[in-house]
């Protein structure tokens, strides 16, 4: 039976390579549900994750594709991790005060007690450094999120230094690992 993984992307330059991410989770023997922001789809579209990992994409908290069960419960229900990549401070915040006003945050907020939560950073480097995101990052790991990155080098903003998202190859090493045999 093939994992199932929800790719969360938000609203990030690096959401172009969530793409990518998608193409290396399906090698991997993984059925994928993408759920776009709607800040994320400012930089991508829905249907490159819909064709490459043959599934439908939940862009929208009312989006109802299959059956009579809202989509952002069902995928609460039947995944065995939530995977966001990349994470934003944004991101980070609403996960950490349990706010859901999207279909990201609302599977989030309802996910089964199985699953497992990685979350792949991509930021600016004063964002990711900023006292509010680190105590972010302290609560979402107490509660068992695990972080992979961010990395270093030049930043979409033109600073270089922390904030880069991990390399796409990593995070679906980390996802596998974490799903296991």
């Amino acid at each position: 039976m093939k994992k199932r993984v929800v790719l969360g992307v938000t609203g990030s330059i690096a959401a172009y390579k969530a793409i990518d991410l998608v193409g290396h989770l399906v090698r991997g023997g993984c059925e994928v549900d993408a759920v776009l922001t709607s800040d994320a789809q400012r930089f991508v579209t829905p249907l490159a994750f819909k064709t490459l990992a043959r599934r439908p994409v939940v862009s929208d908290l009312y989006d109802e594709e299959e059956g009579w069960k809202p989509s952002h419960v069902r995928l609460a229900d039947e995944v065995d991790l939530l995977l966001i990549a990349p994470a934003t401070a944004n991101c980070l915040a609403r996960l950490t005060y349990g706010l859901a006003d999207d279909a990201l945050t609302c599977i989030a907020l309802a996910l089964n007690p199985e699953a497992k939560l990685l979350l792949a950073p991509a930021m600016n480097g004063k964002m990711w450094r900023h006292p509010a995101t680190r105590e972010n990052v302290a609560m979402l790991e107490k509660r068992g999120a695990v972080f992979i990155g961010p990395a270093e080098g030049m930043l979409s903003c033109g600073y270089e230094g922390i904030g880069r998202l991990w390399e796409t190859e990593s995070i679906a090493q980390q996802a596998l690992a974490m799903l296991g045999p």
